[in-house]
């Protein structure tokens, strides 16, 4: 059986780096996101992930493409194996949740909790009604930001904490077809998306705020999630794992 990843924005940041190692593990990996195929980050993603890889275009808020999309897969590279619900939008503006407007809060609940739970289902849907012998999982890259409260960014914080009870309901619904579901938390990552404050965190940081004293990468995501999809934590379904240095750890 030929191991299909769907990594949605899988062509930079932590999405990449899941694809990198989904790919080094021997998947083939279907990149999707909604920037077009010939911008430089899919070009650099494609050519890194190597001759297996294809990327096909698609807005996760768009959940009438779904069907689309993975004919699209299936067609080109067969049914897929393992989703990865990574795509994602933060706040598009930050500040006090007094403040938050109900465009804002729809922009990210459409893109983090819609689109990633209609994919879900549309994988999910497939899954059942094409039996195999091989292991299939669905991950859920969610955040710390799932149980940890940053007021300025409520929309995303709920956002999250949405989707790890997402992550919940399809692991219980379908443990009995021995499709393995998870949860990833990222903590604070070295991405595109986190570039613009790194100076503000590195000094947090190193004060002590993420116990392991160093940023995380997206590599470190990455190697959890070939466990979830190779069938290693077969038995722990619905687990939800921190990948943040310690950074969620409750201190005094």
């Amino acid at each position: 059986m030929t191991r299909v990843a769907l990594v949605t924005g899988g062509q930079q940041g932590i999405g990449l780096g899941i694809a990198r190692q989904l790919a080094q593990a021997g998947f083939h990996v279907a990149v999707a996101s909604r920037s077009t195929a010939d911008t430089e980050a899919v070009r650099t993603a494609l050519g890194d992930l190597g001759n297996t890889a294809r990327y096909f275009r698609h807005d996760v808020s768009d959940i009438d493409h779904i069907p689309v999309l993975l004919d699209a897969i299936e067609a080109e590279m067969g049914p897929v194996t393992t989703l990865v619900n990574n795509a994602g939008v933060g706040a598009p503006v930050r500040g006090d949740l007094l403040d938050l407007l109900p465009e804002n809060w729809d922009f990210v609940q459409n893109i983090n909790l819609r689109g990633a739970f209609f994919l879900a289902q549309g994988v999910a849907r497939r899954m059942l009604t094409q039996p195999t012998d091989g292991y299939r999982s669905i991950i859920f890259v969610t955040s710390v930001s799932a149980t940890m409260v940053s007021s300025e960014r409520a929309e995303y914080c709920v956002s999250k904490a949405g989707a790890s009870m997402m992550s919940e309901l399809f692991a219980v619904r379908l443990a009995p077809h021995d499709i393995g579901v998870f949860e990833l938390r990222p903590g604070i990552i070295s991405t595109e998306m986190t570039a613009g404050v790194r100076d503000k965190y590195t000094s947090r940081i190193e004060g002590g705020l993420v116990p392991a004293m160093r940023w995380g990468e997206p590599q470190d995501i990455g190697e959890i999630a070939v466990s979830m999809a190779t069938g290693q934590m077969r038995f722990a379904n619905g687990a939800a794992i921190p990948v943040d240095g310690g950074l969620s750890i409750p201190r005094l």
